[in-house]
């Protein structure tokens, strides 16, 4: 019973330094709800995880999708909307009942990193701009209260439009009439260590340049030296407007004597369809080219010309295209996913590894993460070569897979011949979280893997969904699956305990 206790202890210990979030480089995703047919929770996350996404903002504190992240690592930014500033803005009270609804309640089985107070208020909601301050405090009061505020940050998004002459960007300055706001705002976020929430759009800044600013240079696409923009002041290098926005923030806090709150950039992207005549540069390609550089450019931690190699936290616009937000033809297409999860365009991440892999063809391969337990990952294994009913037979002592025999490379063999085998259906990579989604083929010698050959087949019948079968109870089949495999990891790991 003692040492059953300490390895509870452990787990403790584990989902503490877990909700603690990470520091550094990642790349998350913005899931807005403007759909004729929004997917259902348990959907969504499903489709996060195949695509190992763990970084999301959420544009309000749904309690369905709150519950759904539950258990899944998945760090998480909520948002109060705009709509609910002034009722927060006005009273302590408000503030601590929407902590304690929306953040305690769920925390820390959902790993809320962050709230976002507000979306764009200086820029679209001026009058609304008094509220901000209030608000925030209300707010981190009542973080503090539940002691939280060690593990949650509070900020608000900005637009870029609140910088004024941005380029070269060592001139740039906050809009002078936002000082009441501004100043008090950027003193709040260095006491408390947060972050300059600030969105990024280089497709508009492009479009509405009229031909200035180069689409090579707003799409991270290498320069020439003799093209790159460079700030006469300071014989800094630009060679894409994403840099540039981001360090205008920084010289612009610096023109307020602010040097040490670090920018996290909330939105950014390109729309990947507008209208053929008035958004011609609203297509796929250039999607695909600024959302594949962006990732290689945000995760290689590469910095800002100000900042090298100081990490930028980026999240994309956004997970699903929303057929029902108003404006341009393109203000329908950000999305790297249509509503039912078939992906916009593929995404070209070659060397960034297996974040973001939204190919959904036959080139997309499921392996086990580097660094997993190789506990879990036997555990795993052995799920898949039994009840996951993955013919195995070619990782035996002769056979063209044997080698390397290793748990790691058999998993992988096994968890990519299930995915493939499972119709790469949203939640059939994931494994209890050792597994992932990658561009790379771990093909090697004759050792060919599903998806170099069209083939991954699985003993018997195969568990996967019938073509007949409908959403609803193919999203159920896969959520069986899993809970499964994860009770059999569960118990294999606390018999290890047990008999320690």
């Amino acid at each position: 019973m003692r040492k059953l206790s300490f390895f509870l202890l452990l787990l403790l210990a584990a989902a503490a330094a877990a909700v603690r979030g990470d520091d550094g480089a990642y790349i998350g995703v913005n899931i807005g709800t403007a759909m004729s047919s929004v997917p259902a929770p348990t959907q969504i996350t499903a489709l996060l995880r195949s695509q190992n996404i763990r970084h999301i903002r959420l544009y309000d504190a749904d309690p369905a999708m709150l519950s759904a992240l539950a258990n899944t690592g998945i760090r998480v930014i909520i948002s109060v909307p705009n709509d609910q500033l002034l009722g927060i803005g006005n009273s302590n009270a408000t503030a601590a009942k929407w902590v304690a609804r929306n953040v305690a309640a769920h925390f820390p089985m959902v790993n809320i990193t962050a709230i976002a107070v507000g979306s764009e208020v200086l820029s679209t909601l001026p009058n609304a701009a008094p509220l901000i301050m209030p608000a925030m405090r209300y707010l981190q009061n009542a973080l503090v209260a539940a002691a939280l505020d060690r593990y949650i940050k509070i900020s608000t998004p900005h637009s870029s439009s609140i910088i004024l002459d941005s380029f070269p960007p060592s001139q740039a300055f906050f809009n002078r009439s936002l000082d009441p706001v501004l100043v008090p705002l950027l003193k709040f976020l260095q006491s408390t260590g947060a972050p300059l929430m600030l969105n990024v759009y280089p497709y508009y800044d492009y479009m509405r340049s009229n031909g200035v600013i180069p689409l090579d240079y707003a799409l991270f696409r290498p320069l020439p030296p003799n093209k790159e923009a460079v700030d006469a002041n300071t014989l800094l290098h630009y060679t894409n407007v994403f840099d540039a926005v981001v360090d205008a923030a920084y010289f612009a806090m610096a023109y307020l004597n602010v040097t040490n709150v670090p920018v996290m950039v909330t939105e950014t992207g390109w729309p990947h369809k507008g209208d053929a005549s008035a958004e011609p540069d609203a297509n796929a390609d250039n999607a695909d080219t600024y959302n594949s550089n962006l990732i290689r450019h945000v995760m290689n931690v590469t910095g800002t010309p100000k900042h090298p190699g100081v990490a930028v936290p980026t999240y994309i616009y956004e997970l699903y295209d929303e057929d029902t937000r108003p404006g341009t033809a393109s203000e329908k297409y950000w999305g790297l996913f249509d509503m039912n999860g078939v992906p916009a365009y593929a995404l070209h991440l070659t060397g960034s590894g297996v974040l973001l892999a939204n190919d959904t063809t036959n080139q997309t391969f499921c392996v086990a993460r580097e660094g997993a337990d190789e506990k879990m990952l036997q555990a795993a294994l052995d799920w898949a070569c039994g009840p996951g009913k993955v013919d195995c037979s070619v990782l035996t002592q002769g056979q063209p897979c044997y080698d390397p025999d290793t748990v790691q490379d058999h998993a992988t063999y096994a968890f990519n011949a299930y995915y493939h085998g499972m119709g790469m259906a949203s939640g059939t990579c994931y494994f209890s979280g050792v597994a992932v989604i990658t561009t790379t083929d771990p093909s090697h010698g004759p050792c060919v893997y599903g998806g170099k050959n069209g083939s991954a087949l699985l003993n018997g019948t195969s568990m996967a969904p019938s073509s007949n079968s409908t959403t609803e109870s193919g999203s159920r089949r896969g959520v069986g699956d899993v809970s499964s495999f994860v009770l059999s990891v569960v118990i294999a790991l606390l018999l290890s305990v047990v008999l320690l």
